[in-house]
């Protein structure tokens, strides 16, 4: 880092962080539908830059429009690089005027690019004696790199003196222009010596010293690698003078000039309103002082803590008056199994709202009413399925109360349920995401009161002059939320129904199927385990034979020089930075071809179930019930469908000899089995019925096996004659369609020419005219409303289904076609949960439900009452919607999950 206490400049790469901050962050767009998720990023990381710098002279440079002298000197220069995208050219003028707005200089040269601007900065500089702070994250700057100027990347927060350059690129910063004249820029289009990697180019610049000394002996290299360098040794000289930074460039700016303005306070924001950039606007009103704690009560708020009886007969009174209560727990634990209670908060109107505590610990805790008096006395009214209540994420709430002993009842709203059924994919629905959004309210953060990382403390130890403000605030903006929300969804019938008929009546079903959880073998995951690292050797052992060297197969950077550099295996991909992809459909690809990628696929998937499962699974058993609980989350697929965490239960593959094992360790109690039933090919009996294709219809209707129906429709013969092969192209016709594969993809998947594979598809949509009819109205429909519905009402938003980008608007098609089918099969076994459980609930069944997995549900039942809850469960499932095509329900029984199927 350059010295503190000498004066700064520091000039920032503006260009590259735009790019950066598009294609590397989450994806933001406003009310109005304008994206903003760049203009964000690049001014969070300017923001970060002016409060570590404060003081420095700085700029912030882009690229200007147009044709530079490099395009003079070579033509094609960047003539392989792409249009910037519509989506991304739409935030430069907002993102121009923000940084304007900020007081900041902002640079653009014609005829030179923003590196040339900054080197001629940087040199001004280190002439007047100024240290430089360049923030890039471009590598071609490492060339400017001196003891006067270093490299700030703030989106990573690195830093990159001399020695850093000389740690990552293998030379110093004068060589790097020779570096990168050898290795070449595929984004730049400069040309490099073919097949020579940055690691190559090092190690020859340090052999031979510098790039003419090793064109004057060129001779001595060799091998293939030493014959492409000579051969394209006259190319050499233009690579390295279009790698070269000019420092000489004509400024009507000096540096010594560049100094921050006062911020355009109005026009900031007038911005920061369009944008939608809520806490910065906020931040701007208040003064612009970031001091401003959110840890503050909010203006116009009444929290007060329940200390004495007095105060809690009076709320008491006062919640068995409301018509609904906003609730909230605090517990020591996100873990709803070891969770215990620490308080409790409570609102019947918007602002007021109080907090009980009753295991506040800390030395010094004032006095605090005897829990379980309290619980004894609000037990009536929380187990009142007349009394409404309303929370956020309240199957949480309705775990830790079943722990003390309490059922929840009358949970009439979740205001979690309600942002994610009116628009699943429109942001995170965590209570902070959504009071910024819907009440432009900025919360108070658990780590505000708590603390982080490894110093963060339990909530029983945070002082109650925190704990009230924070815990209150909770159930207040719970109250705020539902206000904002719910008039909103009870306007529109599908999603109000969604919410009041599946997704409400589902949170204690979840919660109940969560608390009961799940038996397993620990022993058996434990031999697994070391069954999997015996084999996790041997295949290293092979990966280090087919490379010829040892590497760490866990490196992308060490597979990254093994494939590319070494082996010289084609670039299918590139990272955002630039660099050869290891991603894992990459190797996919390469593996048609090569052995090394096949053997990295192998090792990467058995390590990931070795460290998810066979490892961590034992550790994961509640000490108290010896069983495993996962997490359900209903709000996170945008689908609708359910997904589970700690364990994740979605995620265990069934068509590998591996995850049929740890199935295996799943397993039903003693005198009990485990009952799995699957609905058979839900999706595409949903495609049927929403189609209305008569063939597809048929072929369910009369049972047949709907691949080999439409085998023999696409390939033109009697059933009884289809083969195994025509068969498997069938199905990866039926599943392909419905997520939108494309001809490309099906002759991927089936290793068949590209022509053949765009026949079979043709001939499918000929003999089912439905299904393409249904696709082009699901398209049209989809451009027309923004949204698609499942059957029973569930909206999935797209609102990239117009956007200009061919490949985005190609991804929302895909989705909008995909959506009604997975979202209908998502209500259809949430419906199915739900009358099952009514049945278990209802009587003495012999069974429970214990795991929900896609498109199966999964029991323990008595062995005597197996064969009747077979019956039910089948029919019960089969009645949960009612469609065009029959609903078929297979089930399995054993003594283990695997079995089971």
């Amino acid at each position: 880092m350059p010295n503190n206490a000498a004066p700064r400049v520091v000039l920032i790469d503006g260009s590259s962080y735009l790019y950066r901050a598009f294609h590397a962050l989450p994806e933001l767009t406003n009310s109005q539908g304008e994206q903003t998720g760049a203009v964000y990023g690049v001014i969070n990381m300017i923001r970060k830059l002016t409060k570590d710098y404060q003081g420095a002279h700085i700029a912030v440079v882009f690229d200007a429009p147009g044709k530079t002298f490099r395009d003079a000197i070579y033509s094609d220069y960047k003539a392989h690089r792409p249009p910037m995208p519509d989506e991304l050219r739409t935030q430069v003028e907002p993102l121009h005027a923000v940084i304007r707005a900020m007081g900041l200089p902002l640079l653009q040269v014609g005829g030179v690019e923003a590196d040339d601007v900054i080197g001629t900065l940087a040199r001004q500089a280190t002439e007047q004696g100024l240290e430089t702070v360049i923030s890039t994250s471009d590598k071609d700057l490492a060339q400017l790199v001196s003891p006067h100027v270093t490299l700030v990347d703030t989106m990573s927060g690195t830093t990159m003196d001399r020695a850093g350059v000389v740690e990552k690129f293998g030379v110093p910063p004068e060589r790097i222009i020779d570096l990168l004249a050898l290795v070449g820029d595929t984004s730049d289009n400069i040309p490099g010596v073919p097949k020579v990697g940055p690691k190559t180019a090092a190690k020859w610049l340090t052999e031979y010293g510098d790039l003419d000394t090793l064109k004057a002996r060129a001779g001595e290299v060799k091998g293939k690698v030493g014959d492409n360098l000579r051969e394209h040794l006259e190319q050499l000289d233009l690579a390295r003078q279009l790698a070269t930074i000019h420092c000489d460039v004509e400024l009507d700016e000096q540096v010594g000039s560049l100094s921050p303005a006062a911020p355009d306070k109005d026009t900031l924001r007038k911005l920061f309103q369009r944008l939608e950039f809520r806490s910065w606007l906020k931040e701007l009103e208040n003064d612009d002082s970031p001091a401003a704690t959110a840890a503050e009560t909010p203006a116009g708020t009444d929290y007060e803590a329940i200390l004495t009886q007095a105060q809690f007969d009076s709320w008491l009174a006062r919640l068995q008056q409301a018509k609904l209560i906003a609730i909230d727990t605090e517990t020591t634990s996100l873990d709803y199994m070891e969770a215990e209670l620490v308080g409790l908060s409570f609102a019947v109107e918007r602002g007021q709202a109080a907090y009980l505590p009753v295991a506040h610990d800390y030395p010094g805790a004032p006095p605090q009413l005897e829990r379980s008096a309290v619980l004894a006395a609000l037990k009536p009214l929380l187990e009142d399925s007349d009394k409404s209540k309303v929370g956020h994420n309240l199957k949480y709430d309705m775990s830790v109360l079943a722990n003390a002993g309490i059922t929840l009842r009358g949970i009439a709203f979740d205001t979690m349920l309600e942002s994610y059924v009116l628009d699943s994919a429109g942001s995170r629905h965590d209570m902070d995401t959504l009071a910024l959004k819907h009440l432009d309210h900025q919360t108070i953060h658990f780590e505000d009161v708590a603390g982080k990382g490894k110093k963060q403390i339990t909530f029983n130890q945070v002082a109650l002059e925190e704990a009230i403000p924070y815990a209150a605030e909770d159930a207040d903006i719970t109250l705020a939320l539902h206000q904002s929300l719910w008039p909103r969804l009870k306007e529109q019938p599908g999603p109000r129904a969604i919410f009041e008929e599946i997704e409400i009546p589902l949170v204690p079903v979840l919660s109940r199927i969560e608390r009961t959880g799940v038996l397993i073998d620990t022993r058996m995951l434990r031999r697994q385990s070391r069954e999997i690292g015996l084999r996790l050797h041997d295949l290293e052992k092979e990966a280090h034979r087919v490379a010829g060297q040892p590497f760490n197969l866990g490196s992308p950077k060490q597979l990254q020089e093994i494939l590319y550099d070494k082996m010289g295996l084609p670039v299918l991909a590139k990272t955002p930075k630039g660099q050869p992809s290891t991603a894992e459909n990459v190797l996919q690809d390469l593996a048609l071809d090569y052995e090394l990628p096949q053997l990295i696929l192998d090792y990467r998937s058995l390590s990931k179930l070795q460290s998810t499962y066979t490892d961590r699974l034992p550790e994961q058993v509640n000490a108290r019930t010896g069983r495993v609980h996962t997490s359900y989350h209903q709000a996170v697929a945008a689908t609708g469908r359910l997904s589970s965490s700690d364990p994740n239960l979605q995620n265990i593959p069934v068509r590998t000899e591996e995850g049929r094992r740890i199935r295996q360790a799943f397993i039903a109690p003693r005198g009990q089995r485990l009952l799995a039933a699957d609905y058979s090919q839900i999706e595409l009996r949903i495609m049927a019925h929403l189609s209305a294709d008569d063939g597809l219809l048929e072929a369910f209707a009369s049972g047949q096996d709907i691949h080999t129906a439409t085998a023999a429709e696409v390939f033109g013969m009697p059933r009884d004659k289809v083969t195994k092969e025509q068969r498997r192209a069938a199905k990866a016709i039926n599943f392909g369609l419905i997520y939108g594969m494309s001809p490309f993809g099906l002759s991927r998947q089936l290793g068949i020419p590209i022509g053949d594979a765009r026949e079979y598809v043709d001939r499918y949509f000929n003999r089912y005219p439905g299904v393409r009819a249904y696709m082009e109205q699901t398209r049209s429909t989809a451009k027309e409303l923004g949204y698609v519905t499942t059957l029973f009402g569930r909206r999935l938003y797209v609102p990239e289904i117009t956007a200009r980008n061919p490949a985005r608007r190609g991804a929302a098609e895909r989705i909008a076609i995909n959506a009604p089918m997975q979202g209908t099969a998502a209500d259809i076994i949430k419906r199915a949960m739900l009358t099952i459980d009514h049945w278990l609930q209802t009587g003495e069944r012999g069974a429970r439900m214990i795991m929900q997995v896609h498109d199966e549900l999964v029991f323990e039942v008595e062995t005597s009452a197996a064969e009747s809850v077979t019956r039910s469960v089948r029919q019960l499932m089969c009645e949960a919607a009612e469609l065009a095509v029959p609903l078929v329900v297979d089930i399995g029984v054993g003594h283990n999950w695997d079995e089971a199927h």
